[in-house]
């Protein structure tokens, strides 16, 4: 007969109790009660205007399906303007099988939905954290919660201008994407123009890095071996291309899910590491002050390291229970402000003005550095099927639509699978990444670069600029100070973020162009 494991009694309590103080700290709507909410910007809004439990839901109960979108026969801006509409079709944008109707398999929980947001906002981009501290010193460590805050913030407002009051005063889904707000205000010639040009550059530069990271990694590992830092980028480039396989959301959420498993794999092992250095810690080494030339370079790592803006409206209209969706943001994003301003303190201590782009870089031991740049490798290939998949929607819904709506025959089959030739097109895109990345191999100078320029705009000006143009009239004056405060921080960030980082970038471009 086993005997009792005493210690094992105890960890379990101890779970439990744990357990216990998260669920009392978390929202109602986390928890499942009878009073869900969804609220957008602060609590204390009118019921009406954020009562989520009966929003569109099908006769009968149903909870599957989706509503016709920007990719299949309906799209969306073909709907915008018109009645809401119940959830019968496949949502359009990052769709799951495009004009196709959409099933119960097409939706996701809140977890994938976590899933996929922690994959985007405390992903691969963490390893230039303390290299964001070295710039920035405490400042950097306060901008990291501080912009963690904000971007939170604009994307819960960001979804509260999906949605508008019905007759009966509940809140109604009247618009489908991140394209539909901006052809609302900014008119229907132009704004989803403006919107898809940004959020292609923001997805397919994220790409990029993640390859150019890949090669980094790779070099850092064998730096003596015959295979130079381009050559990585092409392998690591080709181990990606059966992502033009990829047909719906719920496939790239299981990819995002064990790439979460490997992050918390390589940041147990870089946290023992830097703990166990403690000892020699450089308390000292970290600023006060600002350096002036450097700092907004690391303010656009930050920045762009909190981007999931692009996702947010897919995501959320794709939720199984969409009451869930601010609670998920919510606790997104506040252990993503902990992890990370954790992170490049504890990382910069460890290593002080000696700290690389790429913290593992800094690892002594070969074998142990190898070992981590490994798993770090595995993990950005992981992660680079998702902003690869929602860049590949655009394109097509945006090019690949069919006579007379575009130029370009539709890339989908009427059975709802992905045509022969379609595969070549997508395929073409993982290839333009990798000359991309080949081409312009500086990780970090590159993201504070795009942090300052797509980061700024999709995650600071335009979702309060939004809010304020569709939200007019039902505003509280401090929403209304807030978000035009918010727009100033990222017209701030954005002139000196790219300023700084274009010049810092040409003066480190020194390995040079491969033709």
């Amino acid at each position: 007969m086993p005997f009792p494991l005493p210690f094992l009694s105890a960890a379990k309590e101890t779970a439990s109790t744990v357990w216990t103080g998260v669920k009392g700290a978390m929202p109602e709507s986390c928890l499942g009660g009878p009073d869900e909410r969804l609220n957008f910007a602060k609590f204390g809004r009118n019921r009406g205007d954020v009562e989520m439990t009966a929003v569109n839901k099908p006769e009968g109960g149903g909870g599957g399906g989706g509503e016709p979108g920007e990719g299949g026969g309906e799209l969306a801006e073909g709907l915008e303007g018109q009645p809401p509409l119940q959830r019968e079709g496949s949502v359009g944008s990052m769709s799951t099988t495009v004009g196709v109707e959409g099933s119960d398999h097409d939706m996701i929980t809140e977890w994938q939905a976590g899933w996929n947001v922690t994959n985007a906002i405390q992903g691969m981009f963490i390893v230039s954290l303390p290299y964001a501290v070295l710039h920035g010193g405490y400042w950097a460590l306060v901008a990291m919660i501080g912009i963690a805050y904000i971007c939170c913030y604009t994307g819960k407002i960001l979804v509260d201008c999906l949605y508008d009051l019905n007759e009966e005063g509940q809140l109604v889904r009247v618009r489908h994407s991140y394209k539909g707000i901006a052809k609302e205000v900014f008119g229907q010639k132009w704004g989803g123009k403006i919107v898809n040009s940004a959020q292609l550059i923001e997805l397919l530069m994220t790409c990029i890095l993640y390859i150019v990271l890949c090669g980094d990694l790779m070099i850092g590992s064998f730096p003596d071996g015959p295979i130079d830092t381009r050559s990585w980028m092409m392998i690591c480039g080709i181990i990606l291309l059966p992502c033009g396989f990829l047909k719906n959301l719920h496939h790239v959420s299981t990819l995002s899910f064990w790439c979460m498993i490997a992050h918390l794999a390589i940041n147990i092992i870089i946290f023992a590491y830097c703990i166990g250095n403690a000892p020699t810690w450089a308390w000292s080494k970290v600023m006060f002050r600002i350096d002036i030339l450097e700092f907004p370079i690391a303010l656009g790592i930050i920045v762009f390291s909190y981007t999931s803006h692009i996702f947010l409206p897919t995501l959320e209209y794709n939720l199984i229970d969409r009451s869930k969706f601010t609670c998920m943001l919510n606790w997104s994003h506040i252990s993503a402000a902990l992890f990370k301003s954790l992170f490049g303190y504890v990382g910069f201590l460890t290593w002080a003005e000696d700290t690389e782009e790429v913290i593992t870089n800094n690892l002594p031991n070969p074998t142990f550095k190898g070992f981590v740049n490994l798993i770090l490798v595995v993990k950005a290939l992981l992660s680079y099927p998702l902003p690869y998949y929602a860049a590949c929607e655009i394109i097509e819904v945006t090019f690949f639509r069919g006579r007379p709506k575009t130029v370009f025959p539709s890339v989908w089959a009427l059975d709802g699978e992905l045509k022969v030739w379609a595969l070549g097109i997508r395929v073409i895109v993982v290839v333009f990444t990798i000359l991309m990345a080949i081409s312009i191999p500086h990780f970090a100078i590159l993201m504070g670069l795009i942090g300052s320029f797509t980061g700024t705009m999709l995650s600071f000006i335009w979702p309060c600029y939004f809010h304020l143009k569709i939200k007019a009239g039902k505003l509280e004056w401090g929403d209304i100070a807030y978000d035009w405060f918010v727009i100033f921080l990222g017209f701030l960030f954005g002139i000196i973020g790219i300023t700084t980082s274009f010049y810092a970038l040409i003066e480190a471009f020194q390995i040079g162009l491969p033709f």
